[in-house]
């Protein structure tokens, strides 16, 4: 269904007397359906009333826009009313004239009896009967308040616009106002935006509570959806059963981002390391780490095309590793200043998976999404075990047998992707057969041992199976999770803090990188590249299906198109990506890699911070924006909801025991250590 009216990536910068911005808010996206009630809800400095005077078009955004009905919001209208929350009547007008004033400023083509019958009605629907000729100083600040609404309404508008409109006011005249305004409501369908401090009034309220994170650069952080049915009352809301827990998750939320703001407060400016040179870079001498796969494409691309040095980085090493193991461990100890990492292994790395000292590590940017495949064992297949019936019906024949799966990281979405695709077919990944870490480049020699029946991987790996007619490719993520991310650029938060400017210079030239890789045009040449020894040491033939020519899955069909099989620019693929990175913990907490954290909020926020991202993007020209912030839907109907992830997890069957723990940030993120050399 069309939205009533929709908030479409709204930005809002101010300039700043030093010649620099303010970003007050940042990537605003919301849509709301006619005769909601939606509440803004913030610290203070959270953008809260800049993006209520956006949408009655008091002011207009930096980018993105507002759109009601179909109709661009670009200046102030009828049809969105404000309430202050200092009533802004007329001192020299009385109650009636100043409600009149505005029905016969907006409503002209009333007659002028209809004109005089909507104040009149208006007057009596807040109950000022016995006021409505006495002037704004004669009335207490509750009738004030209840004038400015009948003003509001009396115009007829599509949207009221309150801005804190009973904040000023006694509890007791504030109580009486709500159910009044909610009764309202109701009985004239209205459509309500209201910016509130208070979490009970959005609560009694709202049908959707909006919370903002803190500012600089402020954006939607969570969307509680309000389950209380209407018509409500005050004690009836108070007493459901759902109120105490919604009111728990509203105050947690303020109080992650209280915890945001202080910490923003406390950490000092960045101290470059070292004298800068030319280009402004505290470090041009940067030690690269990269697993021998098709998606290390953007590294082994900015190194061959120069799109280091443009940026200043003018002693980049790319170093290949023969393992993630081998990744996260030279990140651990320093010696990899960045490193191509698996999607969870920033989070793995920051909690302490598998017993390690916790070591803080940020998403810069996505490299790349999709390119994996489950490769499934040829003399399984010749078997008739085709797919995960077959496979469950081939278990439950020699229940003792053993089966092995492969994957090559605890925390990464080979695991996550194949785990989820098993326990949709009713097989547990850990009670039914073994899943074994291998490495990329040996799986296939496992496969041809018959180590293992089947794994996930990302290629040439699975290609070089089926040219060798040891296995046959059952399902890639195309099928299973089509846009899902990849591999990311992860680095130590200390280093980013260290050296920000190289920071910025090393993402920007990683995301012209990511682009050429996306140009079609370029494949066959960055095919050439990645065959060298040095980098992923395949045969052309053998990294081209997939990435530059159609893709062959050893089923005894043509080779098929893939053209999203590899994604390394388009569809806002690079930003650090919030919704997918909290599905990623959510799935490692499923299956007992991490705990899953209750501030998971704050926790996925610091993790993809975005600062350095947007910076590079912005030299570059390029959006900066991350992308929407919306559900997931699976392939199994299962939907995955940002704003409710424990709701996903509590609803999943097939899982291990999931540990839901408050993560002390301060302590997690001030943990720097020196693992010892495996």
């Amino acid at each position: 269904m069309p939205s009533f009216l929709e908030v479409d990536h709204v930005d809002r910068a101010f300039d700043l007397p030093s010649g620099g911005q303010y970003v007050a808010l940042k990537n605003i996206s919301l849509q709301v359906q006619q005769g909601e009630f939606i509440s803004l809800v913030g610290h203070s400095g959270c953008g809260k009333s800049t993006l209520l005077n956006i949408v009655a078009g008091l002011d207009q955004p930096t980018e993105g826009g507002v759109v009601l009905e179909g109709r661009q919001v670009d200046s102030p209208g009828p049809d969105r009313m404000v309430v202050f929350q200092n009533y802004s009547l007329l001192p020299w007008k009385t109650v009636r004239q100043n409600i009149e004033l505005a029905v016969t400023t907006a409503c002209k083509e009333l007659s002028t009896a209809a004109q005089k019958e909507a104040v009149e009605h208006h007057i009596k629907m807040v109950g000022l009967d016995h006021a409505a000729d006495k002037y704004p100083a004669q009335i207490s600040g509750g009738m004030k308040q209840r004038v400015a609404i009948a003003r509001a309404l009396a115009i007829r508008p599509k949207i009221l616009l309150l801005d804190e409109p009973f904040g000023a006011l006694d509890a007791l005249t504030r109580g009486g106002l709500q159910e009044q305004l909610m009764q309202i409501c109701e009985e004239c369908k209205i459509t309500c935006i209201m910016v509130t401090h208070d979490v009970d009034e959005a609560l009694l309220l709202s049908d959707h509570v909006v919370m903002l994170t803190t500012g600089p650069a402020a954006h939607i952080g969570q969307i509680l959806d309000v389950d209380i049915p209407r018509p409500r009352q005050r004690m009836e809301v108070v007493n459901h059963p759902s109120y105490y827990a919604m009111r728990n998750e509203m105050v947690y939320f303020l109080n992650q981002q209280k915890r945001t703001k202080k910490r923003k407060e406390q950490r000092p400016a960045p101290v470059p390391a070292a004298v800068p040179n030319a280009a402004g870079l505290e470090k041009v001498d940067l030690e690269l780490g990269f697993i021998p796969l098709t998606d290390c494409a953007p590294l082994v691309v900015a190194k061959e095309k120069g799109f280091f040095e443009k940026h200043g980085l003018t002693g980049v090493n790319l170093v290949r590793k023969p393992s993630w193991k081998a990744i996260s461990h030279g990140i651990s100890t320093g010696s990899l200043d960045a490193a191509q990492m698996v999607a969870g292994m920033p989070i793995a790395m920051t909690l302490g998976a598998g017993d390690r000292d916790p070591v803080t590590t940020q998403i810069s940017m996505v490299l790349s999404r999709n390119g994996n495949a489950i490769t499934w064992s040829k003399r399984l297949y010749d078997q008739g075990i085709t797919d995960l019936a077959t496979f469950k019906n081939y278990i439950a024949r020699d229940p003792d047998k053993v089966h092995t799966f492969a994957m090559v990281h605890p925390a990464s979405m080979h695991n996550l992707v194949l785990r989820y695709w098993l326990a949709s077919g009713e097989i547990d990944p850990d009670w039914d057969l073994s899943v074994a870490i291998v490495p990329p480049p040996q799986m296939v020699a496992n496969l041809k041992a018959s180590n293992i029946d089947a794994y996930c991987v990302g290629e040439p790996w699975n290609s070089l199976a089926v040219a060798q007619g040891l296995g046959v490719v059952l399902k890639t993520d195309l099928e299973l999770f089509p846009g899902h991310i990849e591999k990311v650029l992860g680095v130590k938060e200390e280093w980013a803090q260290k050296y920000p400017r190289t920071h910025v210079a090393l993402i920007s030239a990683l995301l012209e990188a990511c682009e050429y890789c996306d140009d079609r045009r370029n494949r066959e040449e960055i095919v050439d590249m990645l065959a060298r020894t040095e980098y992923v040491g395949a045969s052309p033939e053998t990294i081209a299906p997939g990435f530059a020519y159609p893709y062959k899955r050893g089923l005894g069909e043509d080779a098929k198109e893939e053209v999203a099989y590899n994604q390394f620019f388009v569809n806002k693929a690079n930003c650090p990506d919030f919704v997918q990175s909290l599905w990623t913990l959510a799935e490692m907490a499923r299956w007992e890699v991490v705990p899953f954290p209750r501030n998971w909020v704050e926790f996925v926020e610091r993790i993809n911070d975005t600062t350095a991202f947007a910076e590079a993007a912005k030299g570059l020209g390029l959006p900066s924006g991350e992308r929407d912030r919306l559900p997931i839907q699976f392939y199994d109907g299962k939907v995955f909801d940002p704003n409710d992830p424990i709701s996903y997890l509590d609803s999943l069957g097939i899982k291990r025991s999931v540990r839901v723990e408050e993560i002390r940030m301060d302590e997690v993120f001030a943990c720097s250590i020196s693992l010892p050399e495996p």
